[in-house]
């Protein structure tokens, strides 16, 4: 809860002092784009924290997001493929490579470093060779399938509406609360990423519950890469999703995920998500700061999230000790 709480404070303080610098931060058009950039973004923060959780990482978010992303306007559009078929389509295809990762990693013993990073490089080169380089878009057509991701309830009485990708975000949050905390696969993986050795002894099948969070982490980037891409309209193979892994990653770990595994919270995983969309806003309408600063704010704030984590751990263990 302090986790949470800290987090939640950074992201208020952020907020007040970018309305501060910026009279643009404040309107009903910018709120709306923050909250909807947010919760795209929070639903891939989420996947990566349940391999966080496990200690486990995955690079390949961003790759995946391009695959689906460039595969569903190209399977819609080049080959006329019904929705449900293209709907089913990408959503096997992110749960294989989520299996595909657990497997290598828990049968192979392969390092998820590794094996994610392959990812990242194989899944954008193979988006580029499939769609030969082309960009892919729905020519204009499939409004109502992109509603899914540019719609919003509107709010009685105002023009601001919420965005329907926060709404798929909160019901997604409500389901990875309860799978995590009140279910004993959650507290599974909480136990494998504090320590695995101890979990296989305790007689929990580790691999399968590693799997598992690689299977999510896959599902996750599935969807976000689909409602990005029906966001967005169109998707570039060369670029589309590019460092989407590095946000994702920094949300999770600013949320409260730590990287060594075994700690974590859902609903901090969505405010970090938010604290790192609010700084790259602010960066954007802040005129006196270049946007050429911004993956250098983001490798910063990991590097903060790291640093506090070690530090917060080496506390806790002088507490035990005297």
């Amino acid at each position: 809860m302090k986790k949470i709480l800290g987090i939640f404070g950074l992201l208020v303080f952020v907020c007040l002092i970018t309305a501060m610098m910026s009279d643009r931060f404040l309107t009903e058009y910018n709120i709306e784009n923050l909250i909807r950039r947010s919760a795209l973004f929070g639903i891939l923060s989420i996947g990566a924290a349940f391999v966080i959780i496990t200690g486990g990482i995955d690079l390949s978010i961003g790759s995946m997001v391009c695959l689906v992303g460039c595969l569903t306007p190209w399977f819609l559009v080049d080959y006329e493929l019904p929705v449900p078929v293209v709907l089913l389509l990408v959503t096997l295809i992110s749960l294989s490579l989520g299996l595909f990762h657990g497997l290598l990693i828990t049968k192979l013993r392969l390092q998820p470093f590794i094996v994610t990073l392959c990812g990242l490089l194989i899944y954008r080169g193979a988006t580029r060779g499939i769609v030969q380089d082309q960009t892919q878009g729905f020519q204009g057509g499939y409004k109502s399938l992109r509603w899914l991701s540019q719609g919003k309830l509107d709010l009685p009485g105002t023009d601001f509406g919420i965005p329907i990708p926060c709404l798929i975000l909160a019901g997604l949050v409500v389901l990875a609360v309860i799978f995590l905390n009140y279910t004993i696969y959650g507290r599974y993986m909480l136990a494998i990423g504090q320590n695995e050795k101890a979990a296989r002894y305790s007689g929990i099948a580790t691999d399968r519950i590693t799997i598992l969070a690689y299977v999510i982490c896959g599902l996750m980037s599935g969807l976000g890469g689909l409602l990005w891409v029906l966001d967005i309209g169109s998707a570039q193979p060369v670029d589309f999703g590019s460092f989407f892994e590095l946000y994702a990653i920094a949300g999770a770990v600013l949320g409260g995920c730590s990287l060594r595994g075994g700690e974590g919270t859902m609903i901090g995983v969505v405010i970090g998500a938010g604290v790192m969309q609010v700084l790259k806003n602010t960066i954007t309408l802040v005129d006196w700061l270049p946007t050429t600063v911004e993956y250098a704010v983001i490798g910063l704030v990991i590097l903060g999230g790291v640093t506090i984590d070690e530090l917060v751990k080496r506390y806790a263990a002088r507490r035990k000790s005297t």
